[in-house]
This record gives structure tokens, sequence and C-alpha cells, in this order.
């Protein structure tokens, strides 16, 4: 099962976020309050891997030179 990050939303200038995480399947709807005091919370977006093998049809092709380094693959 995949673990998903949370963060309390605030209710008032004073509170800042607390962030939590929680292991749900991914048939789970999100949470909305948080599991212990209620308080209202989204689900935040955090990095992932993807991975490519091939030459897939519709990706861009790998470029060198780029404002990444060398063979980045962006277009800047």
């Amino acid at each position: 099962m995949p673990v998903y990050v949370y963060e309390t939303i605030p209710q008032s200038d004073a509170d800042l976020p607390l962030t939590f995480e929680l292991r749900q399947s991914m048939s789970e709807p999100c949470l909305t309050a948080h599991p212990e005091n209620g308080t209202p919370v989204r689900r935040v977006l955090s990095g992932g891997l993807a991975t490519f093998t091939g030459n897939s049809a519709g990706a861009a092709p790998m470029r060198g030179g780029g404002g990444c380094g060398s063979g980045c693959g962006c277009a800047s």
C-alpha cells in the first residue's frame, strides 16, 4: 500500500500546517480531517518516479547542453 502525505489546513494566520503520513490503499478516498483531532486536511502532492525504457511514441528526444545539464532532455 502506498504512503500518502497530508497536511492540516490552517484555520487562522497564527496556525501552522502539521504534516503527517498515512498508509492507505489506492482505492480509499482521500482524508478530509485529521484522524486524531478532526482538523481539516489536504493531501500533498509529492515526488514520484517515472521510468521510461526504449523509444516511446510521444517522448521528447534527449538534447545535449540544456539548462539543467548535458542530456537532461528539458526544453530550455
